[in-house]
């Protein structure tokens, strides 16, 4: 693992218990540790705003045990602090014990109340452990929390969001900083606990970096693939570089379109699109760069697939559910093709999704681009799973279906067969437009065409999709998306 992919881990919360442990046996004794990343909060404040009334929330556990030393270490700057407390002081145990009896000053209840006054509001009550919904009056304070105008500072996650899995359990306040401790959790990258977070600051407070490299889950960047996508070569020539076949259909022939022109952008060699026959002048009208063919029905798209230059095959934007989808896609796999999967092409196996993981089987690679509908038609009892966690739900469906599986969202998870998991975190709110998934599906195409692994194409698509979308902004259409695409290549 590179350093620039071990920046990128997240760990669960289990995983981040054990790396607090490895830095304990790696001789950083546990009150050193509490005191490191409470002194990493404090800076964290300090860096943003000025001393003013603040109060800290502390919970009964070591996050609360984080928010005693940050009380302490903001009074030693200067700060006017009051400290809150959500139990019982003496039934504190370990290294939050050990910190709660440095505080020297008055300890209050932590209710509703004792928010009164405080222009700054610390939460150090549960963050990422919680293991159960909050209720009763903790809920009441977190409430209480969400509704003042006050900015609130979270260690290590807001109260109330679960650091697995992102979603809220029983509520939480938005945070305008969230300070975490030597990686990100998968919560702070999951909606819509990402979306309570606020800044992330990640602080390194002494845990062995080696512990991140047995991550399995990333969030989503290029240090995490850009030494491994496929380049072009001074000596290469565009059939070394691939050719993507997509599938057009009849009626719906934009989304088509924009798939092949996205492959052809994102690296692709060649692309040709194969269309009915009565639709041809459609498709021959409009491209240039890229190529099109009429072919008939299923039988003549087989034929297609004689040229073994061929090497991937797009199937879905557009192509219409049915037979001859379900043909088409049983037809490339057994011709030994790459197949990237989207929309129409896996709506075709609703009622039979294990038909279509048969054909994956026979694949050399495949990855499949579903929204949640679709995801729920291929998997509805991962997708029907309570409580909900889209991390784990893509991961088992990728290892059901053999395929990689990009499950689109404002927080797409890319998964792997093997566990392999990238989180992405860079897709503005102008992505929900008509069209736009036929580009990331366009995109991971041609990416897959040129020589990258199912996961990496999957996972670089999903960051180049979000990096034009971000770098063209408001107004965003989806054709927009194909002139900035070279310029989010440019940028990794």
């Amino acid at each position: 693992m590179t350093p620039a992919q071990s920046a990128l881990a997240a760990l669960r919360v289990a995983e981040m218990y054990l790396a607090d442990a490895a830095a304990v046996d790696a001789g950083t004794p546990g009150p050193v540790l509490m005191e490191n990343a409470a002194r990493a909060v404090a800076n964290a404040i300090c860096r943003r705003w000025s001393p003013r009334p603040t109060v800290v929330l502390a919970g009964p556990g070591s996050n609360g045990g984080d928010g005693w030393a940050v009380a302490r270490l903001l009074d030693d700057a200067g700060w006017p602090v009051r400290m809150a407390m959500l139990g019982d002081r003496a039934a504190l145990t370990g290294d939050a014990a050990h910190h709660a009896g440095l505080w020297r000053g008055p300890v209050e209840a932590a209710r509703p109340s004792a928010l009164q006054g405080a222009e700054l509001i610390v939460d150090a009550l549960f963050g990422a452990g919680l293991a159960r919904p909050l209720a009763g009056p903790t809920l009441a304070l977190v409430e209480a929390m969400a509704e003042r105008q006050a900015p609130v500072v979270a260690v290590d996650l807001p109260s109330g969001v679960s650091g697995d899995t992102g979603q809220i359990m029983g509520g939480a306040a938005a945070a305008a900083l969230t300070v975490t401790f030597f990686r990100k959790k998968p919560g702070h990258l999951l909606a819509p606990g990402r979306f309570l977070a606020g800044e992330i600051v990640v602080a390194e407070i002494g845990i062995p970096v080696t512990v991140a490299e047995r991550a399995t889950v990333f969030e989503n960047g290029p240090g995490l693939w850009r030494e491994v996508v496929a380049r072009p070569t001074a000596d290469g020539h565009k059939y070394t570089r691939g050719h993507l076949l997509v599938a057009g259909g009849a009626v719906a022939t934009g989304a088509a379109r924009l798939a092949a022109r996205a492959g052809l952008r994102a690296g692709a060699g060649l692309v040709t699109i194969a269309c009915p026959r009565s639709a041809w002048p459609i498709y021959a009208a409009a491209e240039m760069a890229v190529m099109t063919k009429p072919v008939d029905g299923a039988k003549g798209f087989q034929r297609m697939l004689d040229d073994e230059r061929l090497s991937t095959v797009l199937l879905g934007p557009g192509l219409g559910v049915g037979e001859d989808a379900r043909s088409m896609t049983a037809a490339a796999a057994a011709a030994g093709r790459q197949l990237a999967l989207d929309a129409d092409a896996l709506t075709s196996f609703a009622e039979d999704p294990n038909a279509l993981f048969a054909h994956i089987a026979t694949a050399p690679a495949a990855l499949m681009t579903p929204h949640m509908g679709e995801f729920r038609r291929l998997f509805p009892d991962l997708a029907a799973a309570e409580p909900w966690d889209k991390l784990v739900a893509t991961q088992a469906a990728a290892r059901r279906s053999g395929a990689v599986v990009l499950l689109k969202g404002p927080d797409t998870v890319v998964a792997a067969p093997d566990g392999m998991a990238a989180i992405n975190t860079n897709a503005p709110a102008t992505l929900a437009t008509a069209g736009a998934g036929d580009v990331l599906v366009g995109i991971a195409g041609g990416l897959l065409a040129a020589g990258a692994s199912p996961f990496v194409a999957a996972a670089a698509a999903a960051w180049l999709h979000g990096k034009a979308a971000t770098d063209f902004g408001p107004g965003l259409i989806a054709s927009d998306l194909l002139d900035a695409i070279p310029a989010a290549l440019k940028a990794v």
